[in-house]
């Protein structure tokens, strides 16, 4: 991302440093904001707050996030993404942030109305049994995001930041894509969180379940089109729809989520990349330096 923070608009901007904490470069579109922070010296208990969506990519350097309302204290870093619900507040430690290395970060400000015209668009477009299947959920959201959404930001600051002809078209177009993506994302996580007690009256909600009871084993699409009682084409298609992957991307990424819980608890990594249906630890390994950034050994350490 680093490439397109050097856009002619945005670096001269940025060269006129007028505080050393949180030095915010911002520019507005219709129905979103997009800024630039840098940080550069260290510093604790830095307050962030917003009235809409914010949605937060790390670029260089780390912070420690706290949010008090749910007790939460972790780091956030590069290739992460980092959402705040409206009027959620958030307090930032800079650990690491110094002159020569400032520790930089962008949050896009995203309107509660646009949000809403995204889901009622998404939900006209799907036709499984559900009602209002798309609909944001107030709360934080924290994990590492996919090669598809760092690519996004990475046009989204070379969008808002230069005046190009198309700008707010192109802009909307993006937004719309970001707000999708985190739209599926919160579908997938609460569907595999009532895998068990299914609160979403959807055949994909099944799908789900049986996809996370068996990641050691190779997906067997013709189980899956019977488990939604749907055709093969229309399987697909609502499955993408509605978390963005394919039913084979979507158990890799299952897999690779359980790999690093398991490194954490102690085991090798050759036994993790079989013990979930991987056939070659090098493969595995590549996959999940892809995922995480960083190769599995490293990240057991």
């Amino acid at each position: 991302m680093a490439a397109y923070l050097a856009t002619k608009n945005l670096k001269k901007q940025r060269q006129a440093v007028d505080v050393l904490i949180e030095n915010k470069v911002t520019f507005a579109a219709e129905n979103a904001e997009l800024s630039i922070y840098d940080t550069y010296q260290d510093a604790q208990k830095v307050a962030l707050h917003s009235s809409e969506l914010l949605f937060c990519g790390m670029i260089s350097g780390k912070k420690i996030m706290h949010v008090g309302d749910c007790d939460y204290h972790k780091e956030f870093l590069p290739q992460q993404s980092f959402v705040l619900a409206p009027e959620q507040s958030v307090l930032i430690d800079f650990p690491e942030a110094s002159i020569k290395q400032p520790t930089t970060c962008l949050a896009i400000e995203i309107s509660r109305d646009k949000i809403s015209q995204v889901a009622d668009a998404l939900n006209l477009q799907q036709h499984i049994s559900s009602d209002d299947f798309f609909h944001y959920i107030p709360k934080l959201v924290h994990g590492v995001h996919n090669q598809q959404t760092q690519q996004l930001l990475e046009r989204m600051v070379g969008l808002f930041s230069e005046n190009e002809q198309d700008r707010p078209y192109l802009i909307e177009l993006s937004i719309n894509e970001l707000i999708t993506r985190l739209l599926q994302q919160q579908s997938r996580d609460l569907m595999l969180a009532n895998c068990q007690t299914p609160v979403i009256n959807s055949a994909l909600n099944y799908v789900v379940n049986h996809i996370a009871d068996n990641l050691n084993q190779p997906l067997d699409i013709e189980i899956l089109c019977k488990i939604a009682c749907m055709s093969r084409s229309k399987f697909y298609q609502q499955f993408k729809l509605a978390f963005g992957l394919s039913p084979a991307a979507y158990q890799q990424q299952l897999r690779l989520k359980k790999a690093r819980k398991l490194l954490q608890s102690g085991l090798q990594v050759s036994q993790i990349c079989y013990q979930l249906g991987f056939s070659n630890p090098s493969h595995f390994s590549r996959l999940f330096k892809q995922m995480f950034g960083a190769p599995p050994k490293h990240y057991k350490h």
